[in-house]
């Protein structure tokens, strides 16, 4: 029992070396400025799954395949700010820590002022009118009934921080995104079922692209399916996404190293990469 401990530990240092070995197999850099270009623009790049991560430090499909997307614009040439340029187009603003001030940024940064202000003024005027009414002499015959305000007086202020925060929330948080993961997920099963049937409808761009969206959210609760991957593999072959198709191959290969279908999708997606190392390794492959 003494053992078993020591034997988990070893395990898992076996597993994590040799993910970190696949992943450097993967994105062989030309030296080392184009390393710590890539480790850079990767920690200043937010993971829109995650959110509080960065996609370094995120172990979510989609933080992988922008690691990897990075990777082949810098293998094309594409400069720090073009990177940057691609990824928020892709993802929105949200994708950096530091965005740039837009008409959306500032308006974020308003709206609360905005609603404490006008909280703040509703609560003052309605003091000051509850003052001016007590001073105000009363005739001898009115009865003294009145009743102290209650916290139906901030119902104004607390509403119009609600509907801020939630209009804020809406243009410039990453609901779209949420929304559109969401609706690939529920479809998943269909699309995948269309694309196995011959009869079936052919799946357009837009569909196939949903699919590997789905099928990434599946992987990552069942990283050992090695069918899953060689499916997400032929998709980014289809959409020419050498990231996606290149992770995918290299997982099943390393799932089950004798797969003849996991090692020529692998080669062939090694063949299309813009780095001739990984040319070379493909026609070795």
């Amino acid at each position: 029992m003494r053992l078993l401990p020591g034997m988990v530990m070893l395990m898992l240092a076996l597993v994590i070396a040799g993910s970190a070995r696949a992943t450097t197999d993967v994105m062989p850099f030309k030296d080392e400025a184009q390393e710590q270009q890539f480790r850079q623009l990767t920690e200043q790049l937010r993971c829109p799954k995650c959110q509080n991560n960065s996609i370094a430090d995120s172990n979510a499909m989609i933080a992988t395949d922008m690691r990897r997307r990075v990777y082949d614009l810098m293998q094309e040439g594409k400069s720090r700010q073009e990177i940057i340029d691609y990824m928020v187009a892709r993802y929105g603003h949200f994708v950096t820590y530091d965005p740039p001030l837009t008409p959306l940024t500032v308006l974020l940064w308003v709206l609360p002022l905005a609603a404490i202000v006008a909280g703040g003024w509703i609560i003052v005027a309605r003091t000051r009118r509850r003052v001016r009414l007590r001073r105000e002499p009363l005739p001898a015959d009115t009865p003294v009934c009145g009743a102290r305000a209650g916290w139906g007086v901030y119902v104004p202020g607390a509403v119009i921080a609600l509907a801020v925060g939630a209009g804020s929330y809406a243009l410039t948080g990453s609901y779209p995104q949420v929304r559109a993961w969401q609706q690939a997920t529920a479809q998943t099963p269909g699309l995948l079922a269309r694309a196995l049937d011959p009869q079936a409808q052919p799946l357009n761009e837009e569909e196939m692209a949903r699919l590997a969206l789905g099928l990434r959210t599946r992987l990552q609760n069942d990283a050992g399916n090695v069918e899953g991957w060689l499916m997400l593999g032929r998709i980014g072959m289809v959409l020419g996404n050498a990231g996606t198709a290149t992770g995918a191959y290299a997982n099943a290969c390393r799932l089950d190293p004798k797969n003849s279908d996991a090692a020529l999708g692998y080669a062939e997606a090694l063949t299309r990469s813009s780095d001739p190392e990984d040319n070379r390794r493909g026609g070795e492959l």
